[in-house]
């Protein structure tokens, strides 16, 4: 909050609880060859926020994404999958939580444009308001680095559950250096996923 704007009651919250699993869930533990998962289709949750606020209409009503992610991660961790690292993808959306990780554990990231799964509202609404889906912010989806050993039965585990029917393999860890996430485009090409130098949504969480 920029100085001299805070002019109200600020409450904070916490969590407190017992952590029942010995995973190390962090960006240091992400390693060569991990999978990358994600949860569920993207975008819908900014561009719902951005089409109430700014008055428009789409022939199909884009529904936000929010929901509790708590019962997705649980069902990985009593699974037994290997989970090596979890990130919401709020503010920023996928490409930049993957940014974070990858600079975080010092790891190239790539992932296939034709594997991330966004819903066609989404995509036209996008196109049409220009923006990137793969920048626009979601209130229930996240991404999953696992060992690709389990990346099969941890992609059916969220599948199996009502939040994780789109749930996707859509990349993987390639080397330990450079830190950086690359994209393969639908025709073949690859580019580097910037962090974006702007903001591309007012915010909305």
């Amino acid at each position: 909050m920029d100085r001299g704007k805070g002019d109200g009651i600020f409450i904070t919250t916490a969590g407190v609880g017992r952590i029942e699993h010995a995973l190390a869930i962090t960006p240091a533990s992400v390693r060569p060859g991990d999978a990358v998962l994600l949860s569920g289709d993207l975008g819908r949750h900014g561009m719902a926020i951005m089409a109430v606020r700014e008055g428009l209409e789409f022939e199909t009503t884009i529904e936000s994404d929010c929901a509790p992610l708590a019962g997705l991660v649980a069902d990985l961790i009593s699974g037994g999958i290997q989970v090596h690292c979890l990130r919401d993808l709020t503010r920023g959306g996928l490409a930049s939580a993957l940014i974070e990780i990858a600079e975080a554990g010092g790891v190239q990231v790539h992932i296939r444009e034709a594997a991330v799964p966004v819903a066609e509202e989404v995509r036209g609404a996008c196109e049409i308001l220009g923006f990137d889906p793969l920048y626009v912010a979601n209130e229930g989806r996240f991404v999953c680095f696992t060992p690709e050993a389990d990346a099969e039965r941890a992609l059916r585990i969220l599948r199996s559950h009502p939040l994780g029917k789109e749930a996707s393999i859509i990349g993987t860890v390639i080397q330990k250096a450079p830190a950086l996430v690359t994209l393969e485009s639908r025709i073949g090409a690859t580019r580097i996923v910037d962090m974006l130098s702007g903001e591309q949504l007012p915010r909305i969480c």
